[in-house]
Formats: structure tokens, C-alpha cells, sequence
């Protein structure tokens, strides 16, 4: 089947399917394997402390895919990163982007906190930004200052929260309604309905982040990938991270845990969300051989 969206298009990949930016784990060798597979493989520039690091992985990424893959520039909020010391702000990345520019790479996520000055120049360059954000009101900011489309993180995800966090059915729906530009879904999903259920409340693509946190390609320990797959998604100390904001430093995951059954190739867990997706659209009586949510 051919899945056919406004991300796709934008992108150029097989499926609306786009990695998450991960601290510590967004390298070359993970994200070739999620292009390689059919979906958008992003590069976490946090990840990566010169200058020069990060273009010796973008010319590894090179050597690993000749796919479409992103660069993620997550942006610590001021108050934070003056508190905790910790983070990157936005003007400590815009070498990064040139040097992703020059690259050729023409797709970029940014994250946190806003963005405009990295929007701006991507924008002069012709290349695309993708925003991630966590409430409507930040999404309909990132489309003001000239975002390409938004993922919008629901209350089931996990990484940087907002107490005034909606689920991920609430922020699709709405913003289907209020945003003119793509959107990302994000936020617990974790297999083919999830997956289906999102495009089927408006979004144009779907972002995967603790589901494939426990795969073959993932550098994350032996130790937090079984964890992963023994969460209890109803245990009191899940429910304290994902919906009381407590926790934070936890190796918890989100939502999507509850599918994560054994430890899989990125191109199995892929290729598992799109042929279980076909067989329910069609057992819904879908008879075309295209997808496409235009």
C-alpha cells in the first residue's frame, strides 16, 4: 500500500513515520536504521558537544543511508537551563545548522522551547522545520513564526512535560481544526491501531519514541530495553511520572510500554505497524491500494 500525506510528501519517505529525538541515544547507526526502514531517522544534536563531532556523524549517516533523515535541535527553556545549569539554548546551535545545511540535509526538528531564529534561517536556506511542542497554544505559536508542521507531544508521552499537557486524541483533533499547516502525532503510541487511530484524527504522520526505545539498532542498555518490556503501564510509580509530573530522572517510558513485547529490529517493528495496519484497514473494508490523508 502506498501511504500518501502532506509528511511524506514534505520528506520523501516511504511511510508517515518519523523517530523521536533522543538524548543520548539519536546517533548515526540508530537513525540510518529507522530511514533505512521507511521512516524519518532524526540525529539529536544535543548528542553531540563540537562542532566537529556532529559532522563526523553526519558523514557516518552518510555512509549508513541514502535515505531522507532530520537533525533535532532541542532547546532548553531560559528559567530551566539558568536554574539547572543544563541544556543548550538556541544561538549555541546555529553553527550546527550550517553545517547540516551544507550537508544537504533538508529536514529539521527543533524542540523544548521556540525556535524562530533557527526558523528563520532554515527558511532562507529552503529546507524544512518541524517543531515539537507539548501544548496547542505553543503549536499555534510555532505556525505563526513560520514552522512546516508541528508534532504535538500528548500527556501519555514522556520526556519534557507541561502541566497544562492535553492527550494525544485532544491535541489531534484540535489542531486538525486550528492549524492550517502538517501535524505530528506523539505520545504513547506504540503499535498499528495507535498508529491508524492517529492519522484517523487528523495527524499527517506519526512519531515513535519509547516504542522503539527496545530494539536491535537502539543504543540504550540491555537493562532499560527489559525494563521497558516489563513495564506495568498501570503501576502506581508510571501513573506518578506520566500524569503527575513527578519522577522526572526515571528510566519510565511512556504509554506506548505497554507494547513492547520483545526486542526487535527498527525494519521489524516498522514493517509490523504498517502490514498490521494494512490488514485492519482492509478488514474495515478499505479497497484501494493508497492511503492518503489529503
Amino acid at each position: 500500500m502506498i501511504w500518501n500525506t502532506r509528511i511524506t510528501k514534505l520528506t520523501g519517505i516511504q511511510y508517515p513515520i518519523i523517530m523521536g529525538a533522543f538524548v543520548g541515544l539519536g546517533r548515526a547507526e540508530f537513525a540510518a536504521s529507522f530511514s533505512n526502514a521507511g521512516g524519518l531517522g532524526i540525529l539529536t544534536a544535543v548528542n553531540f558537544k563540537t562542532t566537529e563531532e556532529f559532522q563526523a556523524e553526519i558523514d557516518k549517516m552518510k555512509k549508513l543511508t541514502n535515505k531522507s533523515y532530520g537533525v533535532n535541535f532541542s532547546i532548553m527553556p531560559p528559567e530551566i537551563r539558568e536554574r539547572t545549569g543544563r541544556g543548550r539554548s538556541e544561538d549555541s546551535y546555529l553553527e550546527f545548522v550550517d553545517i547540516a545545511i551544507d550537508a544537504g540535509i533538508k529536514v529539521f526538528t527543533t524542540s523544548a522551547y521556540k525556535a524562530a531564529k533557527i526558523g528563520k534561517k532554515l527558511y532562507d536556506a529552503g529546507c524544512y522545520w518541524f517543531h515539537k511542542c507539548a501544548t496547542m497554544k505553543h503549536a499555534l505559536s510555532a505556525e505563526k513564526d513560520g514552522a512546516d508542521a508541528v508534532t504535538i507531544v500528548g500527556l501519555e508521552g514522556t520526556g519534557f512535560k507541561n502541566p497544562l499537557q492535553n492527550s494525544t486524541l485532544v491535541n489531534m483533533t484540535m489542531a486538525r481544526k486550528l492549524l492550517k499547516i502538517p501535524i505530528i502525532a506523539a505520545g504513547g503510541i506504540g503499535d498499528a491501531r495507535g498508529f491508524l487511530a492517529a492519522l484517523a484524527m487528523g495527524a499527517d504522520a506519526v512519531c515513535f519514541g519509547t516504542a522503539i526505545i527496545p530494539t536491535k539498532e537502539s543504543p540504550a542498555s540491555n537493562s532499560w530495553k527489559e525494563a521497558l518490556l516489563k513495564q506495568d503501564i498501570f503501576d502506581e510509580k508510571f501513573h506518578k511520572k506520566i500524569f503527575q509530573f513527578r519522577l522526572k530522572d526515571s528510566a519510565i517510558g511512556s504509554m506506548a510500554a505497554g507494547h513492547c513485547d520483545e526486542i526487535i529490529s527498527i525494519k521489524e517493528f516498522i514493517d509490523k505497524i504498517i502490514t498490521n495496519a494494512e490488514k485492519i484497514l482492509k478488514g474495515w473494508g478499505y479497497q484501494t491500494n493508497e492511503f492518503t490523508t489529503f
